[in-house]
């Protein structure tokens, strides 16, 4: 694969920005269709379809920020001289070709594009057949900035796939794949895995938990709470279950207001045997396997824990290793509850809303891995490079 110069692939980047802005009717108009023939049932699905003026700014504002990072490509990690006079540089690399498959979301056609452009892979992009339309015509925004520039459309490519044909292209693949990332919920990521010849790094599952500690300030809890539950039910960092600690102060008070608030966002909720002794209006959990799901919904568990210890123990055991909360006023149990929490972020006193590319300093992200190799998080333009050692030598061999 030909390494591209900074300058070019920014010109690249600079006029799609500037098609998407001249297009953004196009753009709308077509993912009107998509909207048309959408159950709007599944509600959360939905939201991450909905392409409007403030989403194709969004998309424009993505292309900026990734222009304007440095190049991750040719970084030196790691440089030392041996004693036999070799000379070790390690940089870092591009991937080569990147597979990313994804449901619902247009934005991720220009997000995952840019950042695999600009890291020097190409990207091949199998978008979900609900937001057909919208991927047709964001990828032909993508071919005019780079044929624009000179460059091949191969740079990134639609994948027009149905199940069978991408089951079969995922065994044998008609060009070399070097990574794939699934982007969607469990069965997708499995479908990947079960049948992929390559690297897989996954994405997309949450299940995220938040702890409220005896020493919380209940108030604060509160607004967290809501927030993580409420502000985006169909993004993957949305909370789905709540723990509160038994010996808060005026536990079975508080969980009645827990109860009130959470109706009042017309959250649906389910309890665990602890608590429907208290809240007895609510349906009580009779399969543990609820613990392990993402609702993707206005849904929450309320579930009791007698101590921090019970609360990491339950967390690890279901959660996805997405996101997890601790709230207290005590730094000391907030630091062991962070250090023994197995999920790629986790918080004290803060929504798990935060685990996003954009609010964690990261600029657009192609996914957030739950991944324990390569990289935890989001991942951004200087995770979307592998490595490569460089050996300077004079003739040496090894003896």
């Amino acid at each position: 694969m030909r390494l591209l110069q900074t300058e070019l692939k920014n010109k690249v980047l600079q006029s799609m920005m500037n098609i998407l802005d001249k297009r953004r009717e196009d753009i709308i108009a077509a993912n009107q269709k998509d909207l048309d023939a959408f159950d709007k049932n599944d509600q959360a699905l939905y939201d991450r379809l909905i392409v409007n003026e403030a989403k194709v700014d969004g998309m424009i504002t993505a292309v900026k920020e990734v222009m304007q990072q440095d190049d991750p490509v040719g970084e030196v990690i790691s440089q030392r001289k041996l004693e036999n006079g070799l000379n070790i540089i390690n940089k870092t690399a591009p991937f080569g070709t990147i597979m990313i498959i994804y449901e619902s979301r247009p934005d991720v056609t220009i997000e995952a594009a840019v950042l695999a452009f600009k890291a020097n892979s190409k990207i091949l992009l199998k978008g979900g057949k609900e937001a057909f339309h919208s991927n047709v015509v964001l990828v032909e925004c993508w071919h005019e900035a780079l044929t624009e520039n000179g460059l091949d459309k191969d740079w990134i490519q639609m994948l027009q796939m149905n199940r069978e044909e991408t089951q079969e292209f995922l065994r044998n693949p008609s060009q070399k794949l070097d990574l794939i990332v699934p982007r969607g919920g469990e069965r997708l990521i499995e479908f990947v895995k079960q049948h992929a010849k390559c690297a897989v790094l996954v994405s997309g599952r949450g299940n995220n938990f938040l702890y409220v500690h005896k020493d919380a300030d209940w108030q604060q809890a509160l607004k967290v709470i809501v927030n993580a539950k409420t502000a985006k039910i169909s993004a993957c960092n949305a909370l789905d279950k709540i723990l509160v600690d038994e010996n808060l102060p005026e536990f079975e008070s508080h969980l009645k207001e827990l109860q009130k608030v959470l109706k009042e966002n017309k959250v649906e909720i389910l309890v665990d045997d602890k608590v429907s002794g208290i809240l007895n209006d609510e349906q009580t959990i009779t399969d543990k396997a609820i613990w392990k799901e993402e609702f993707l919904a206005l849904k929450s568990v309320v579930g009791s824990v007698s101590n921090p210890n019970e609360a990491i123990d339950l967390i690890n055991e279901n959660s996805g290793g997405h996101s997890s909360t601790i709230m207290t006023k005590d730094a000391s149990t907030a630091e062991t509850f962070m250090e023994q929490v197995d999920s790629a972020a986790v918080y004290h006193n803060a929504s798990t809303r935060f685990t996003d590319g954009g609010s964690m300093g990261v600029g657009a992200e192609l996914a957030i891995s739950t991944d324990k190799l390569h990289h935890r998080g989001p991942l951004g333009l200087k995770q979307l490079v592998t490595n490569k050692y460089y050996v300077h030598g004079d003739g040496q061999i090894r003896e």
